[in-house]
């Protein structure tokens, strides 16, 4: 039995369970509260959630872990079988991750250390969602069918459209309150189209 190690609100987290709901495979959670991240630490050697346990195999990292769970089923797929378009794709994960969430990141920290909101960070933040909408306007999901890059953008991305009132996140709060499907009919449609996906 898979073992996942996740904390309330995770959108990293909620990557993984995306990918472990459209693999069909079970798991159970072991949910940690960012007060107390021993669990994970003692497991990973690292105090991040998610981690996954699968028998002797510690995987940390969403995408490191969407990435192991196509290795362990490969069917239905999350990543295309052509070399060139996996490369494509893998570039667009790499992107989202290491500049798509620069500034939501550093909003947040701005907000926290109690400085004002830097209008060019958000400007940019609407620029990436109309990015989104092209991506969007030759098929249903990012890279045509269902796949990784759909799991990593989604629990970020669904912020434009609306925030459960219980998840008071500030990252997430940012990611509401500086992002809108407003004028973005396509990304409205596949926030929509995917949230069953995530559902718990």
């Amino acid at each position: 039995m898979l073992t996942l190690y996740r904390a309330p609100w995770s959108t990293n987290v909620q990557r993984v369970t995306m990918a472990l709901r459209h693999k069909g495979l079970e798991f159970e959670s072991v949910e940690i509260s960012y007060e107390d991240r021993s669990p994970v630490i003692e497991i990973s050697g690292q105090p991040l959630v998610p981690v996954l346990v699968d028998g002797d195999e510690v995987v940390a990292d969403s995408m490191a872990i969407v990435a192991y769970l196509e290795r362990r089923a490969p069917d239905p797929p999350l990543y295309p079988a052509d070399p060139a378009r996996r490369a494509e794709m893998e570039l667009f994960i790499d992107w989202f991750n290491r500049v798509w969430k620069h500034e939501p990141n550093a909003i947040a920290d701005a907000i926290e250390r109690g400085e004002p909101v830097d209008d060019q960070m958000v400007s940019e933040m609407g620029r990436r969602l109309d990015r989104f909408e092209e991506l969007l306007s030759d098929g249903e999901y990012l890279f045509g069918a269902f796949s990784a890059a759909d799991c990593c953008a989604y629990p970020f991305v669904k912020y434009a459209a609306e925030r459960d009132p219980a998840d008071d996140e500030l990252f997430h709060r940012v990611l509401d309150e500086q992002q809108s499907v407003d004028g973005r009919p396509r990304l409205a449609a596949w926030i929509a189209r995917v949230a069953p996906r995530a559902a718990e």
